[in-house]
């Protein structure tokens, strides 16, 4: 999508930046003129990334961190900060997914995917609202999903934690608007990413999928980096806690 967005001179921290749709988010955001920040739990993401965004002439922050550990939240947050001076955008695209049938789910995976889903969420949003209060100004987009808002076998808890991601965006919409932070969620369909791999090469499970797919199709990472930088624009300056489907149809029915 080439969406004509000026981000020349604000500071972006994409968390969860350095690989699926994360990454393309990154990316376009640097095309857009962004300085980008990406923090990832891995070094090996980040460097491949950095070479990405420098490629793009891009000013670019790696910063390793593991979201399951607030102090590790704080001065992520911290770093972009000094880095800049400022955090213009929050996209916060850092999730997990363990598909379990639900008399299978143990507390390990649910510990797993609710601390990084949503427990971490809710911290980086709070830690980057704080820096955001003081400028009054800000947007923060949550990456959510459609299974937000539909149930799917075998993902009781990623569905719960995605649900609780966007209403948890809502009361933060509420909460900060007199400051001038829009909050917004996008929750994407069933994408090709490392995370999905094996759908996508296991033939009947792909076709499962797809048949819920209205027009026909997997998304891919850049299917939904034109809605980013929509709410990233002054254009969406009135849109706050609202979740906007990318999802080919599967919510109609």
């Amino acid at each position: 999508m080439n969406l004509e967005v000026n981000l020349t001179g604000k500071t972006a921290l994409v968390v969860g930046g350095s690989r699926g749709i994360g990454r393309a988010i990154s990316l376009k955001l640097a095309e857009a003129g962004a300085d980008v920040a990406v923090a990832a739990r891995t070094s090996q993401g980040i460097d491949h990334i950095k070479k990405e965004i420098e490629a793009l002439s891009a000013s670019f922050l790696g910063i390793p961190c593991d979201i399951r550990e607030t102090s590790q939240i704080s001065k992520m947050v911290d770093d972009v900060n000094a880095w800049k001076g400022r955090i213009d955008l929050m996209v916060n695209s850092a999730g997990v997914n363990i598909p379990t049938p639900v008399l299978e789910v143990n507390e390990d995976i649910w510990d797993k995917t609710i601390d990084i889903n949503l427990k971490g969420a809710f911290f980086c949003c709070q830690a980057v609202a704080n820096k955001m209060v003081s400028q009054k100004t800000g947007k923060i987009i949550n990456i959510t999903s459609q299974l937000a808002f539909v149930a799917y076998e075998g993902r009781s808890v990623y569905c719960a934690s995605k649900s609780g991601l966007a209403h948890m965006s809502k009361v933060f919409a509420l909460e900060l608007a007199p400051y001038n932070i829009q909050v917004n969620c996008i929750a994407p369909t069933f994408t090709r990413t490392p995370m999905t791999e094996a759908v996508f090469n296991d033939p009947e499970a792909y076709q499962k999928v797809i048949s819920r797919i209205p027009l026909g199709r997997a998304g891919e990472p850049e299917d939904y980096t034109g809605a980013v930088l929509y709410l990233a624009s002054d254009s969406a300056n009135l849109v706050t806690g609202t979740t906007l489907l990318i999802d080919g149809g599967w919510t109609i029915e």
